[in-house]
């Protein structure tokens, strides 16, 4: 690693300061990634600041009818909620299935969605449960969060500080996990609203996306047989050393059908 300044700032306000004082200065969450990504000389910010100690950033509740998850509950905490279970098992399912223990116990759903790894799980959640993300300046819909391959719509030194999700009717995530990383080669989160089915596909893409031919195939008919119908294109999706386009945008389909047998 290069050398750094570490700092343990114990308010949101004065995580927000330091970040904006430094010269180069990184958020800490989990360090899942960025971490690593120091390791391996990738990067070089000029100073860490640990938000572990900030309780501002903690905590999941109910808030106006929605699901609010604080940015630093870990993975395993998300999975282990009573509430999350009996609101949305789909997500407690989903955040129960990320990496392995030692990354479920340290990673965070504010780092992962800043992070917007395009194989990451969350997304496709963020998406299909019409999340909301707030930060430190105001609060951005999920469908305009993620811009592409590692890419938000987060400003330089602007803070995830949690999630709230609208509760579904119904909702199941299913992926087909990468043996080695638990990453998604495919990921795809179904849930029925009030207002329509929702379809969000992860690790196809540059990033997590909706797919509106199989929300209409579903709002007609929500049925496995009704999303197994619906064609998918490989035009557009990843190709690499785990899975040809052609693959991924066959495991789509496949993902779909059953997600919807799980709702």
């Amino acid at each position: 690693m290069y050398r750094f300044t570490y700092h343990q700032p114990v308010t949101l306000n004065d995580a927000v300061q330091l970040a904006s004082s430094t010269e180069d200065g990184s958020y800490l969450a989990g360090g899942m990634t960025l971490l690593p990504t120091m390791k391996f000389r990738l990067a070089n910010p000029s100073d860490l600041i640990d938000l572990g100690g900030v309780e501002e950033l903690r905590g999941i509740a109910e808030e106006d009818g929605r699901l609010r998850i604080g940015a630093s509950s870990t993975h395993a905490e998300v999975a282990a909620s009573a509430l999350v279970a009996d609101r949305m098992p789909a997500l407690a399912e989903l955040a129960g299935r990320i990496g392995d223990p030692a990354v479920r116990n340290r990673g965070t759903i504010g780092g992962s969605i800043a992070n917007a790894d395009p194989a990451a799980d969350y997304p496709a959640a963020l998406l299909a449960l019409d999340a909301e993300v707030i930060t430190n300046q105001r609060t951005i819909a999920a469908a305009d969060f993620f811009t592409g391959f590692f890419s938000t719509a987060l400003a330089p030194g602007e803070l995830v500080t949690a999630v709230r999700f609208a509760t579904p009717a119904q909702a199941a995530y299913q992926k087909a996990p990468n043996p080695a990383s638990r990453f998604a080669l495919v990921g795809v989160f179904v849930a029925r609203h009030a207002d329509g089915v929702r379809v969000a596909v992860t690790g196809a893409g540059p990033c997590a996306a909706r797919y509106p031919a199989f929300e209409a195939a579903l709002d007609a008919s929500f049925t496995p047989e009704a999303a197994a119908g619906v064609p998918v294109e490989d035009a557009g999706l990843t190709s690499d050393l785990h899975a040809s386009a052609a693959y991924r945008a066959h495991l789509i389909g496949i993902m779909a059908k059953r997600a919807v047998a799980a709702c």
